[in-house]
Protein backbone atom coordinates (compact mmCIF):
# COMPACT_ATOMS: atom_id res chain seq x y z
CA UNK A 1 0.00 0.00 0.00
CA UNK A 2 1.46 3.54 -1.20
CA UNK A 3 1.96 5.94 1.53
CA UNK A 4 -0.93 7.85 -0.02
CA UNK A 5 -3.17 4.90 -0.11
CA UNK A 6 -4.45 5.12 3.72
CA UNK A 7 -6.19 2.13 5.58
CA UNK A 8 -8.74 5.18 5.79
CA UNK A 9 -9.41 4.95 2.45
CA UNK A 10 -9.76 1.23 2.25
CA UNK A 11 -12.40 0.88 5.01
CA UNK A 12 -14.14 3.84 3.89
CA UNK A 13 -14.12 2.16 0.29
CA UNK A 14 -15.45 -1.04 2.12
CA UNK A 15 -18.39 0.79 3.68
CA UNK A 16 -19.25 1.51 0.18
CA UNK A 17 -19.03 -1.65 -0.91
CA UNK A 18 -21.24 -3.38 1.90
CA UNK A 19 -23.82 -0.47 1.08
CA UNK A 20 -24.05 -1.00 -2.58
CA UNK A 21 -24.46 -4.73 -1.99
CA UNK A 22 -27.33 -4.59 0.31
CA UNK A 23 -29.07 -2.29 -2.58
CA UNK A 24 -28.20 -4.18 -5.86
CA UNK A 25 -30.19 -2.84 -9.20
CA UNK A 26 -30.69 -4.48 -12.50
CA UNK A 27 -29.81 -2.93 -15.61
CA UNK A 28 -30.89 0.87 -16.27
CA UNK A 29 -32.23 0.94 -12.88
CA UNK A 30 -29.20 1.93 -11.32
CA UNK A 31 -30.91 4.85 -9.92
CA UNK A 32 -29.50 4.73 -6.44
CA UNK A 33 -26.16 3.65 -7.65
CA UNK A 34 -25.69 6.54 -9.91
CA UNK A 35 -26.93 8.77 -7.09
CA UNK A 36 -24.89 8.15 -4.83
CA UNK A 37 -21.49 7.82 -7.37
CA UNK A 38 -22.58 11.40 -8.78
CA UNK A 39 -23.01 13.17 -5.07
CA UNK A 40 -19.46 11.83 -4.68
CA UNK A 41 -17.63 12.72 -7.88
CA UNK A 42 -19.35 16.41 -7.20
CA UNK A 43 -17.95 16.40 -3.44
CA UNK A 44 -14.60 15.57 -4.85
CA UNK A 45 -14.20 18.54 -7.58
CA UNK A 46 -15.03 15.87 -10.57
CA UNK A 47 -17.42 17.84 -13.74
CA UNK A 48 -20.10 14.98 -13.53
CA UNK A 49 -22.16 14.30 -16.61
CA UNK A 50 -24.84 11.93 -15.61
CA UNK A 51 -28.02 10.18 -17.97
CA UNK A 52 -25.21 8.65 -20.32
CA UNK A 53 -26.64 5.00 -21.11
CA UNK A 54 -29.70 5.92 -19.07
CA UNK A 55 -28.00 5.45 -15.46
CA UNK A 56 -23.99 6.27 -16.59
CA UNK A 57 -22.33 8.76 -14.80
CA UNK A 58 -19.00 10.01 -15.92
CA UNK A 59 -16.78 12.30 -13.71
CA UNK A 60 -13.92 14.36 -15.15
CA UNK A 61 -10.58 15.72 -13.02
CA UNK A 62 -8.51 18.26 -15.16
CA UNK A 63 -4.99 18.98 -13.48
CA UNK A 64 -2.71 21.76 -14.91
CA UNK A 65 -2.20 22.08 -18.57
CA UNK A 66 -1.52 18.76 -20.42
CA UNK A 67 -3.24 17.16 -22.77
CA UNK A 68 -2.59 13.63 -21.65
CA UNK A 69 -5.77 11.88 -20.76
CA UNK A 70 -6.78 8.72 -19.56
CA UNK A 71 -10.15 6.94 -18.82
CA UNK A 72 -11.07 4.87 -16.24
CA UNK A 73 -14.37 2.26 -16.09
CA UNK A 74 -16.27 0.35 -13.02
CA UNK A 75 -19.58 -1.09 -14.05
CA UNK A 76 -22.38 -1.00 -11.81
CA UNK A 77 -25.32 -2.98 -11.85
CA UNK A 78 -26.51 -6.62 -10.03
CA UNK A 79 -28.04 -10.08 -11.83
CA UNK A 80 -31.57 -11.19 -11.08
CA UNK A 81 -30.04 -14.29 -8.65
CA UNK A 82 -31.46 -14.49 -5.20
CA UNK A 83 -28.67 -14.78 -2.67
CA UNK A 84 -27.85 -17.13 -0.37
CA UNK A 85 -24.37 -16.05 1.49
CA UNK A 86 -26.73 -15.16 4.67
CA UNK A 87 -23.99 -12.79 4.90
CA UNK A 88 -25.11 -9.54 7.68
CA UNK A 89 -24.97 -7.32 4.36
CA UNK A 90 -26.74 -9.58 2.17
CA UNK A 91 -28.93 -7.91 -0.75
CA UNK A 92 -32.40 -6.71 0.50
CA UNK A 93 -33.43 -6.61 -2.91
CA UNK A 94 -35.33 -10.01 -3.20
CA UNK A 95 -34.19 -12.03 -6.36
CA UNK A 96 -31.25 -9.37 -6.53
CA UNK A 97 -28.12 -9.86 -6.02
CA UNK A 98 -24.00 -8.42 -6.89
CA UNK A 99 -23.04 -11.92 -8.02
CA UNK A 100 -20.15 -10.98 -10.08
CA UNK A 101 -18.96 -7.43 -7.90
CA UNK A 102 -19.26 -5.15 -9.80
CA UNK A 103 -20.19 -3.31 -6.27
CA UNK A 104 -16.90 -3.82 -5.75
CA UNK A 105 -15.51 -2.03 -9.00
CA UNK A 106 -17.78 1.00 -8.48
CA UNK A 107 -16.54 0.94 -4.91
CA UNK A 108 -12.36 0.75 -6.23
CA UNK A 109 -13.20 3.18 -9.15
CA UNK A 110 -14.70 5.93 -6.48
CA UNK A 111 -12.37 5.25 -3.76
CA UNK A 112 -9.66 6.02 -6.63
CA UNK A 113 -11.33 8.91 -7.95
CA UNK A 114 -11.01 10.12 -4.36
CA UNK A 115 -7.40 9.59 -4.25
CA UNK A 116 -6.67 11.30 -7.48
CA UNK A 117 -8.56 14.49 -6.36
CA UNK A 118 -6.00 14.51 -3.36
CA UNK A 119 -3.23 14.68 -5.85
CA UNK A 120 -1.46 17.77 -6.60
CA UNK A 121 1.05 16.12 -8.63
CA UNK A 122 -1.45 15.63 -11.96
CA UNK A 123 -0.93 16.98 -15.22
CA UNK A 124 -3.70 16.20 -17.82
CA UNK A 125 -6.92 14.97 -17.75
CA UNK A 126 -8.71 12.04 -15.49
CA UNK A 127 -11.86 10.51 -16.37
CA UNK A 128 -13.97 8.10 -14.52
CA UNK A 129 -17.02 6.41 -16.47
CA UNK A 130 -19.44 4.56 -14.06
CA UNK A 131 -21.58 2.48 -16.53
CA UNK A 132 -25.00 0.54 -16.57
CA UNK A 133 -25.87 -2.36 -17.36
CA UNK A 134 -22.59 -4.73 -18.36
CA UNK A 135 -24.46 -7.99 -18.01
CA UNK A 136 -26.01 -8.66 -21.32
CA UNK A 137 -27.48 -5.31 -22.01
CA UNK A 138 -24.88 -3.46 -23.84
CA UNK A 139 -24.47 -0.28 -21.49
CA UNK A 140 -21.48 0.22 -22.91
CA UNK A 141 -23.03 0.90 -26.12
CA UNK A 142 -25.75 2.90 -24.93
CA UNK A 143 -23.37 5.41 -23.61
CA UNK A 144 -21.10 5.41 -26.87
CA UNK A 145 -24.58 6.08 -28.66
CA UNK A 146 -25.75 8.82 -26.15
CA UNK A 147 -22.31 10.86 -26.91
CA UNK A 148 -19.81 9.02 -24.37
CA UNK A 149 -16.96 10.09 -26.47
CA UNK A 150 -18.01 13.02 -28.07
CA UNK A 151 -17.85 14.57 -24.66
CA UNK A 152 -14.49 12.94 -23.48
CA UNK A 153 -11.60 11.38 -25.85
CA UNK A 154 -8.89 9.77 -23.80
CA UNK A 155 -5.61 8.50 -25.01
CA UNK A 156 -6.58 5.35 -23.55
CA UNK A 157 -9.64 3.73 -21.28
CA UNK A 158 -9.10 1.06 -19.23
CA UNK A 159 -11.67 -1.50 -17.26
CA UNK A 160 -11.14 -3.71 -14.48
CA UNK A 161 -12.43 -6.82 -13.35
CA UNK A 162 -12.34 -8.76 -9.93
CA UNK A 163 -11.61 -12.77 -11.26
CA UNK A 164 -11.77 -14.98 -8.44
CA UNK A 165 -9.95 -17.76 -10.56
CA UNK A 166 -6.62 -15.87 -9.65
CA UNK A 167 -5.09 -15.41 -6.57
CA UNK A 168 -4.80 -11.93 -4.71
CA UNK A 169 -1.79 -9.97 -5.65
CA UNK A 170 -1.77 -10.69 -9.50
CA UNK A 171 -2.83 -8.32 -12.76
CA UNK A 172 -3.74 -9.87 -15.83
CA UNK A 173 -3.28 -7.89 -19.48
CA UNK A 174 -2.97 -9.84 -22.15
CA UNK A 175 -2.06 -8.65 -25.92
CA UNK A 176 -4.95 -9.06 -27.78
CA UNK A 177 -8.32 -11.23 -27.61
CA UNK A 178 -8.98 -11.62 -23.57
CA UNK A 179 -12.81 -12.15 -23.60
CA UNK A 180 -14.59 -14.14 -25.95
CA UNK A 181 -17.68 -12.16 -28.36
CA UNK A 182 -21.01 -13.23 -27.49
CA UNK A 183 -24.41 -14.33 -28.90
CA UNK A 184 -27.63 -15.90 -27.58
CA UNK A 185 -30.30 -17.79 -29.89
CA UNK A 186 -34.03 -19.04 -29.89
CA UNK A 187 -35.05 -22.28 -31.73
CA UNK A 188 -38.74 -22.67 -31.98
CA UNK A 189 -39.31 -26.14 -33.04
CA UNK A 190 -43.11 -26.71 -34.27
CA UNK A 191 -44.31 -29.88 -34.67
CA UNK A 192 -48.37 -31.60 -34.48
CA UNK A 193 -49.23 -32.15 -30.92
CA UNK A 194 -51.39 -35.07 -29.79
CA UNK A 195 -52.24 -37.21 -27.01
CA UNK A 196 -49.37 -38.49 -24.74
CA UNK A 197 -50.58 -41.75 -25.26
CA UNK A 198 -51.25 -41.48 -28.95
CA UNK A 199 -47.52 -40.42 -29.73
CA UNK A 200 -47.73 -41.86 -33.50
CA UNK A 201 -50.68 -39.45 -34.40
CA UNK A 202 -47.68 -36.81 -33.75
CA UNK A 203 -45.10 -34.94 -34.82
CA UNK A 204 -43.19 -34.40 -31.53
CA UNK A 205 -41.36 -31.24 -31.12
CA UNK A 206 -40.21 -32.30 -27.82
CA UNK A 207 -38.27 -35.34 -29.32
CA UNK A 208 -37.05 -32.78 -32.21
CA UNK A 209 -36.25 -30.70 -29.67
CA UNK A 210 -33.99 -33.13 -27.82
CA UNK A 211 -32.15 -34.19 -30.62
CA UNK A 212 -31.48 -30.82 -31.61
CA UNK A 213 -29.61 -30.08 -28.37
CA UNK A 214 -27.29 -32.94 -28.95
CA UNK A 215 -26.58 -32.12 -32.75
CA UNK A 216 -25.72 -28.51 -32.08
CA UNK A 217 -22.57 -29.77 -30.57
CA UNK A 218 -21.53 -31.14 -34.01
CA UNK A 219 -20.74 -27.62 -35.03
CA UNK A 220 -18.06 -27.01 -32.05
CA UNK A 221 -17.04 -30.52 -32.59
CA UNK A 222 -16.12 -31.27 -36.21
CA UNK A 223 -17.39 -27.56 -37.99
CA UNK A 224 -14.59 -25.35 -36.08
CA UNK A 225 -10.94 -26.32 -36.42
CA UNK A 226 -9.51 -27.35 -32.59
CA UNK A 227 -7.20 -24.49 -32.92
CA UNK A 228 -10.20 -22.15 -32.65
CA UNK A 229 -12.62 -21.79 -30.12
CA UNK A 230 -16.38 -21.14 -30.11
CA UNK A 231 -18.80 -22.58 -27.43
CA UNK A 232 -22.84 -23.45 -28.24
CA UNK A 233 -24.43 -23.65 -25.27
CA UNK A 234 -29.03 -24.82 -24.35
CA UNK A 235 -29.32 -23.01 -21.49
CA UNK A 236 -33.59 -22.99 -21.43
CA UNK A 237 -35.70 -25.52 -22.72
CA UNK A 238 -39.41 -24.76 -22.53
CA UNK A 239 -42.39 -26.61 -23.82
CA UNK A 240 -45.40 -28.39 -22.89
CA UNK A 241 -48.50 -28.08 -19.99
CA UNK A 242 -49.23 -30.99 -19.43
CA UNK A 243 -48.27 -34.88 -18.45
CA UNK A 244 -50.25 -36.51 -20.99
CA UNK A 245 -50.24 -33.80 -23.93
CA UNK A 246 -47.31 -33.63 -26.63
CA UNK A 247 -47.37 -30.16 -27.71
CA UNK A 248 -47.72 -28.28 -30.63
CA UNK A 249 -44.47 -26.30 -29.54
CA UNK A 250 -41.05 -26.62 -28.08
CA UNK A 251 -38.49 -23.70 -27.52
CA UNK A 252 -35.01 -23.89 -27.07
CA UNK A 253 -32.44 -20.96 -26.31
CA UNK A 254 -28.31 -20.64 -25.29
CA UNK A 255 -25.48 -18.82 -25.60
CA UNK A 256 -22.90 -18.53 -28.14
CA UNK A 257 -19.37 -17.65 -27.88
CA UNK A 258 -16.79 -16.75 -30.46
CA UNK A 259 -13.19 -14.59 -31.10
CA UNK A 260 -13.44 -14.10 -34.93
CA UNK A 261 -15.65 -12.94 -37.71
CA UNK A 262 -15.42 -16.43 -39.30
CA UNK A 263 -16.21 -18.52 -36.77
CA UNK A 264 -19.10 -16.01 -35.48
CA UNK A 265 -20.69 -16.63 -39.54
CA UNK A 266 -20.28 -20.54 -39.19
CA UNK A 267 -22.76 -20.55 -36.08
CA UNK A 268 -25.12 -18.46 -37.46
CA UNK A 269 -24.97 -20.28 -40.58
CA UNK A 270 -24.98 -23.86 -39.00
CA UNK A 271 -27.32 -23.26 -36.17
CA UNK A 272 -30.26 -22.89 -38.86
CA UNK A 273 -28.68 -26.14 -41.10
CA UNK A 274 -28.56 -28.28 -38.32
CA UNK A 275 -31.78 -27.33 -36.59
CA UNK A 276 -33.78 -27.36 -39.33
CA UNK A 277 -32.92 -30.53 -40.64
CA UNK A 278 -32.54 -32.20 -37.45
CA UNK A 279 -36.13 -30.75 -37.08
CA UNK A 280 -37.38 -32.24 -40.87
CA UNK A 281 -36.38 -35.34 -40.10
CA UNK A 282 -38.74 -35.46 -37.27
CA UNK A 283 -41.29 -34.07 -39.23
CA UNK A 284 -41.26 -30.65 -37.45
CA UNK A 285 -40.19 -27.05 -38.80
CA UNK A 286 -37.42 -25.28 -37.05
CA UNK A 287 -37.25 -21.24 -36.68
CA UNK A 288 -34.00 -19.96 -35.76
CA UNK A 289 -32.75 -16.59 -34.44
CA UNK A 290 -29.76 -15.69 -33.58
CA UNK A 291 -28.47 -12.21 -31.97
CA UNK A 292 -24.98 -11.18 -32.21
CA UNK A 293 -24.72 -9.23 -28.70
CA UNK A 294 -21.46 -7.91 -27.59
CA UNK A 295 -17.92 -8.50 -29.75
CA UNK A 296 -14.84 -9.88 -28.55
CA UNK A 297 -13.16 -8.42 -26.20
CA UNK A 298 -9.56 -7.51 -27.89
CA UNK A 299 -6.63 -5.69 -26.05
CA UNK A 300 -4.43 -3.17 -27.69
CA UNK A 301 -1.12 -4.55 -27.48
CA UNK A 302 0.62 -0.97 -26.20
CA UNK A 303 -2.09 -0.39 -23.72
CA UNK A 304 -2.02 -4.26 -22.35
CA UNK A 305 2.06 -3.65 -22.05
CA UNK A 306 1.50 -0.07 -19.93
CA UNK A 307 -0.88 -2.29 -17.53
CA UNK A 308 1.94 -4.77 -17.12
CA UNK A 309 4.77 -2.54 -16.46
CA UNK A 310 2.62 -0.14 -14.33
CA UNK A 311 1.14 -3.26 -12.61
CA UNK A 312 4.62 -4.56 -12.08
CA UNK A 313 5.96 -1.63 -10.75
CA UNK A 314 3.20 -1.30 -8.08
CA UNK A 315 4.49 -5.04 -6.70
CA UNK A 316 1.61 -6.99 -8.67
CA UNK A 317 3.04 -10.47 -9.77
CA UNK A 318 2.04 -10.16 -13.89
CA UNK A 319 0.15 -13.32 -14.97
CA UNK A 320 -0.49 -14.60 -18.31
CA UNK A 321 -4.02 -17.18 -18.36
CA UNK A 322 -5.60 -18.32 -20.88
CA UNK A 323 -8.40 -16.12 -22.70
CA UNK A 324 -12.04 -16.26 -21.37
CA UNK A 325 -15.05 -17.66 -23.07
CA UNK A 326 -16.72 -14.98 -21.08
CA UNK A 327 -18.04 -12.08 -22.82
CA UNK A 328 -17.63 -7.92 -21.64
CA UNK A 329 -19.31 -5.14 -23.03
CA UNK A 330 -16.28 -2.79 -22.11
CA UNK A 331 -15.26 -4.46 -25.85
CA UNK A 332 -17.27 -1.81 -27.51
CA UNK A 333 -15.06 1.22 -25.77
CA UNK A 334 -11.96 -0.88 -27.24
CA UNK A 335 -13.64 -0.98 -30.80
CA UNK A 336 -13.63 3.23 -30.53
CA UNK A 337 -10.39 3.76 -28.41
CA UNK A 338 -7.14 1.88 -27.37
CA UNK A 339 -7.07 0.56 -24.08
CA UNK A 340 -6.50 -2.69 -22.24
CA UNK A 341 -9.19 -5.00 -20.16
CA UNK A 342 -7.72 -6.33 -16.70
CA UNK A 343 -8.18 -9.12 -14.21
CA UNK A 344 -7.47 -8.02 -10.79
CA UNK A 345 -6.67 -11.88 -8.50
CA UNK A 346 -9.61 -12.19 -6.11
CA UNK A 347 -9.57 -15.27 -4.73
CA UNK A 348 -10.73 -16.18 -1.78
CA UNK A 349 -8.91 -18.44 0.70
CA UNK A 350 -11.42 -22.32 1.16
CA UNK A 351 -14.83 -22.09 -0.31
CA UNK A 352 -14.26 -19.63 -2.99
CA UNK A 353 -18.05 -19.55 -5.15
CA UNK A 354 -17.32 -18.48 -8.56
CA UNK A 355 -19.06 -15.46 -10.65
CA UNK A 356 -22.75 -15.41 -10.97
CA UNK A 357 -22.88 -17.86 -8.49
CA UNK A 358 -25.77 -17.15 -5.55
CA UNK A 359 -23.16 -17.64 -2.57
CA UNK A 360 -20.81 -14.81 -4.71
CA UNK A 361 -19.41 -11.89 -2.47
CA UNK A 362 -16.63 -9.31 -3.92
CA UNK A 363 -13.57 -10.30 -1.49
CA UNK A 364 -12.86 -6.77 0.13
CA UNK A 365 -9.38 -7.67 0.63
CA UNK A 366 -8.52 -6.85 -2.56
CA UNK A 367 -10.17 -3.48 -2.76
CA UNK A 368 -6.75 -1.67 -2.10
CA UNK A 369 -5.20 -3.52 -4.69
CA UNK A 370 -7.45 -2.08 -6.78
CA UNK A 371 -7.27 1.50 -5.94
CA UNK A 372 -3.35 0.82 -6.24
CA UNK A 373 -3.76 -0.08 -9.65
CA UNK A 374 -5.91 2.76 -10.52
CA UNK A 375 -3.63 4.86 -8.98
CA UNK A 376 -0.47 3.48 -10.18
CA UNK A 377 -2.14 3.79 -14.10
CA UNK A 378 -3.39 7.53 -13.25
CA UNK A 379 0.04 7.83 -12.07
CA UNK A 380 2.01 7.21 -15.29
CA UNK A 381 -0.45 8.69 -17.34
CA UNK A 382 -0.30 12.19 -15.84
CA UNK A 383 2.53 12.85 -13.62
CA UNK A 384 3.66 16.29 -14.11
Amino acid sequence: MSADLTHDLVEETRQWRLDLHRHPELAYQEHRTSEFVAKKLAEYGYAVTRGLGGTGVVGTLQRGTASHSIALRADMDALPIQEQTGLPHASTVPGVMHACGHDGHTSMLLGAARLAASRKDLNGTLHVIFQPAEEVEGGALRMIEDGLFDRISPDRIFGLHNWPYSAPGTVAAPDGPMMSAFGTFDIKVEGKGAHGAMPHQSADPVLAAGQIVSALQVIAARNISPLDSIVISVTRIQGGDAYNVIPEIVNLGGTTRWFSAEAADLIERRLVEVAQSVAAGFECRAEVKHLRRYPATINDADAAAFVRASASEAGFEVISPQPSMGAEDFAFFLEKKHGSYIWLGSAREGENPVLHSPRFDFNDNVLGDGIRLWNNLISNTLMA
